[in-house]
């Protein structure tokens, strides 16, 4: 995508063109360069296309949806013309919302609403119901995070159908509303851990029967005081009001292979291609959708010699909804199928307006987030030295599991890719690397309405696609540097794999 000439170009006959310049007889064409083969007008008309089905279709292009429906018809439209072969790949999903708001409010000893947003949340895959009843504080530390509500043993003693009042902390939100609803819990409230600000605002991963709700620390702090730490103690009482809705909803992934390169040895490069409900998701995640179909459109031009090793396009439905197409994607292969994956590459907002260059720390260096799979390091060096030769500041991004990544790592499948930060805060050290405004996010429409076509940095998205596009034709041609060349036999028990995150919401 970098300008080759400025000003009007001059055409010169062969004849009184320098001798330099002329082609040797039985020299070699010259390589194609994938980075300069894929433009930015290219990625622009798929962002346009997209904003334009969410236009018309009910303002987004959410999984479950005919917006993401008919961006997934776009999708195979474009690979076919490309000459490539889609595979349109259904699968069913949980899906949860919340009908009306929720509440949260002290009845006894004495009363108090408290806010929902500020004070609490509704957690995802909550249950619904409206009770009021007497709050158990379970096993809540005196200071630190403590593993509040993790074992069976914590709930020794507890009084069916009272609330049980929980930190969060150590393990997830699932197993402790298991634990609380195994003891009889009618519905469960979790409170922030130290240091932490706002509401708990996490997923509880699948539907749950109670309802769950999470607080901020200080409105925690102040229910276990009250609660004491035994039943009927304080005589703390609440009422806890959730409305919500589950159910299964279906939709699919697209997939597509090139012709050629070898099958036992593919490059999966991977992007959400579905949006929140609250907007066309333009950012997050059409500009990463866009990227690879630009991509996916000029691959065969690198031709046998450059095409060494099959390159897989992955579209992912659903992964607002908890990743849950890349994850059934995974979880559909076979160990062979499984085996013969070389790495996968994730992509995923891509041109925040107040963004970084982020590429996933794959060597680990931050010692945040989750360790990648050997061979990841490799490949964050890759993306990391095509911008340091064209004098572009990256900044590393852990895998703490908010993307599609997530399922590949826990695979044990080397992995990587980019993004440009999403509701996180620009500090000044990155304001004055990148350019920018401290303090504000990265993205300020992340899952907004506003995510539109104007909601992106064309030029950090134009850089991060000759990136892609770069680091792409390096991999089709040999992974030597990830995997020896060849897939590795996938150990029988991966690493632990313990995100932070799953997708939107948080884990634990």
């Amino acid at each position: 995508m970098r300008k080759l000439l400025i000003g009007a170009a001059v055409v010169l006959p062969v004849a009184v063109l320098p001798a330099a310049f002329l082609p040797m007889a039985g020299a070699a064409p010259p390589r194609p360069d994938l980075a300069r083969l894929v433009t930015l007008k290219d990625v622009e008309a798929h962002l346009e296309a997209f904003q334009e089905i969410a236009d018309y279709n009910g303002g987004h292009r959410a999984s479950g949806g005919a917006g993401y429906d008919v961006s997934a018809r776009y999708v195979a439209g474009r690979l076919r013309k490309a000459g490539l072969e889609p595979k349109i790949q259904k699968f069913a999903y949980p899906y949860w919302r919340e009908r009306s708001r929720a509440a949260l409010a002290r009845t006894a000893p004495s009363r108090a609403s408290y806010k929902e947003g500020a004070d609490f949340a509704t957690l995802a895959y909550s249950g619904s119901g409206d009770l009021t009843a007497p709050v158990i504080a379970v096993d809540v530390p005196a200071k630190g995070e403590g593993t509040s509500g993790c074992e069976k043993g914590d709930f020794k003693g507890f009084t069916k159908a009272s609330i049980a009042l929980v930190q969060r902390g150590t393990c997830t939100f699932a197993t402790k509303v298991a634990k609380a609803r195994a003891a009889g819990a009618s519905a469960v409230v979790i409170y922030n851990r130290p240091g932490e600000k706002g509401p708990v605002i996490g997923t509880v991963s699948t539907p749950s029967r109670v309802p769950v709700v999470g607080t901020s620390r200080a409105v925690g702090v102040t229910l276990a005081k009250a609660a004491g730490k035994g039943a009927g103690k304080g005589g703390l009482k609440l009422r806890v009001r959730t409305d919500t809705v589950h159910g299964k909803r279906r939709t699919a992934n697209v997939i597509a292979d090139t012709g050629r390169g070898r099958p036992g040895n593919v490059v999966l490069l991977g992007a959400h291609l579905d949006s929140v409900p609250a907007g066309a998701g333009v950012n997050d995640n059409g500009t990463g959708s866009a990227a690879l179909l630009a991509i996916a459109a000029k691959i065969n031009e690198l031709g046998k010699d450059g095409l060494r090793n099959r390159v897989r396009f992955a579209w992912w439905g659903a992964e607002e909804e908890g990743l849950r197409g890349s994850t059934h994607y995974v979880k559909s292969l076979s160990r062979p199928d499984r085996e013969k994956i070389a790495l996968a590459l994730n992509f995923d907002m891509l041109g925040s307006r107040n963004g970084t260059r982020g590429v996933y720390d794959g060597d680990h260096s931050t010692r945040t987030g989750t360790r990648a799979p050997a061979g990841s390091g490799a490949i964050e060096k890759m993306f990391r030295d095509y911008f340091r030769g064209r004098k572009l500041p990256t900044t590393e991004q852990e895998f703490n599991g908010r993307s599609d990544y997530g399922p590949f790592v826990e695979a044990g499948i080397p992995s990587g890719g980019m993004a440009t930060g999403s509701d996180g805060v620009k500090t000044a050290a990155e304001a004055k690397k990148f350019g920018g405004r401290a303090g504000r996010p990265y993205d300020p429409c992340y899952h907004a309405k506003c995510d539109r076509l104007k909601n992106v940095d064309r030029k950090l998205l134009d850089t991060n696609a000759d990136g892609i596009a770069h680091v792409t034709q390096h991999l089709a041609r040999t992974t030597v540097a990830v995997n020896g060349g060849a897939r590795l036999p996938l150990s029988a028990t991966p690493g632990p794999y313990t995100p932070a995150w799953q997708g939107r919401s948080q884990l634990r």
